[in-house]
């Protein structure tokens, strides 16, 4: 197939156009041909080339080259790209996971395997980690391969102020850690809304920063958007449980976002014996950030125009200071979220340090 063979040749380094111009030229002189030995495509290849993309390193696979990953039931090809996937639990940039999978698929084939055990790929992974990165990000692979199969489920909570980045993270440390489940507290509020109606529970609908505006005078204090915001969190807190207490059910993992999970509202020593509970508060130190994030947010929600947010950045950083007041307060660890990747990394190596340091881990079980 062309797009195998292109692709196999990009991941040499050569570039798209030369490898489609060679892909197609493989294809004319096969013809109808139905068989083709590796060795003969490897010729042409080279005669297509030149020998300089294969000079580098003979170890890397030449297209069609097969190695069989078994162990549970029926095998599957071994993908690079599913085991640089698996490592970016390890807390690992992209690019450095990608590296140590590209360096176990030259391993394999070096040796001349064509069928490896999951178990065996496990450990040659667990041996590149401590070689190749550190001993530490080795243990925090096997860590988080262990709750793939979790007996309970992971549960990550990220709060945070209006436009701090809370679910562009969500998204990705869900991606990286292979979590299927993402919700946002603007989700669940949303439903209570069509649920509840403002004269039943006025905070709700508003936004965090302003919902003191619907609230009767008598009930707000001396900070009426303090007030208003734990109103409103209080409710939609109800909300936040209700999905916690599912995941449990279901023992789904799942990450859940948004500015009403306050630290104290929900009370997680309920779920100490049910659930693995990590709460994050992220935050954006920098005011100026909030300029940029806002603007990025208008031109992909039309709904949330710039200049609506930057009229409440008052408001927007006393509802901030006051969870960072309250993460300190109940040791929720903070992420001042001004590098995106670096914040990931910091989320899911959180994670999967605390999970290695509960002290039920044991590698060599795992190997």
């Amino acid at each position: 197939m062309r797009g195998i063979m292109i692709h196999s040749l990009m991941a040499r380094g050569i570039a798209f156009d030369e490898a489609f111009h060679a892909a197609n030229e493989v294809r004319s002189r096969v013809g109808d041909r139905v068989v083709l030995e590796k060795s003969e495509l490897a010729k042409m290849l080279r005669e297509i080339l030149g020998p300089e993309p294969f000079a580098e390193d003979p170890r890397v696979p030449l297209p069609g080259a097969e190695i069989t990953v078994t162990g549970r039931g029926k095998g599957v090809p071994f993908s690079k790209g599913h085991l640089s996937q698996s490592l970016l639990a390890a807390a690992l940039d992209p690019n450095d996971a990608f590296d140590v999978a590209r360096e176990i698929e030259r391993e394999l084939v070096a040796s001349g395997t064509h069928e490896v055990d999951r178990r065996d790929l496990r450990r040659m992974t667990f041996d590149v980690l401590t070689r190749e990165v550190s001993p530490r990000a080795a243990e925090r692979y096997l860590v988080w391969r262990k709750y793939q199969e979790p007996e309970r489920p992971v549960i990550i909570l990220l709060g945070g102020a209006t436009g701090v980045g809370k679910t562009s993270l969500a998204l990705e440390v869900a991606h990286r850690l292979g979590i299927g489940r993402v919700l946002s507290t603007d989700s669940i509020r949303q439903i209570m809304r069509i649920m509840l109606s403002q004269d039943l529970v006025p905070a709700l609908h508003a936004s965090s920063y302003d919902a003191h505006k619907l609230l009767p005078p008598e009930s707000v204090g001396d900070d009426p958007v303090i007030d208003g915001f734990m109103s409103q969190a209080a409710s939609v807190s109800v909300g936040v449980r209700a999905s916690m207490d599912r995941a449990v059910l279901e023992n789904a993992s799942l990450v859940l976002d948004g500015v009403a999970i306050v630290p104290g509202l929900i009370d997680l020593e309920v779920y100490a014996d049910l659930a693995d509970v990590f709460f994050v508060m992220v935050s954006l130190l920098d005011e100026e950030g909030f300029e940029t994030r806002f603007a990025e947010r208008a031109t992909s929600a039309k709904a949330r125009p710039q200049h609506r947010y930057l009229k409440n950045l008052n408001a927007i950083l006393r509802v901030q200071n006051h969870l960072l007041e309250l993460a300190d307060r109940h040791g929720v660890p903070i992420v001042d979220n001004v590098s995106f990747d670096s914040s990931v990394l910091q989320i899911v190596r959180h994670v999967t340090e605390s999970l290695r340091k509960k002290g039920d881990f044991d590698a060599a079980e795992m190997l």
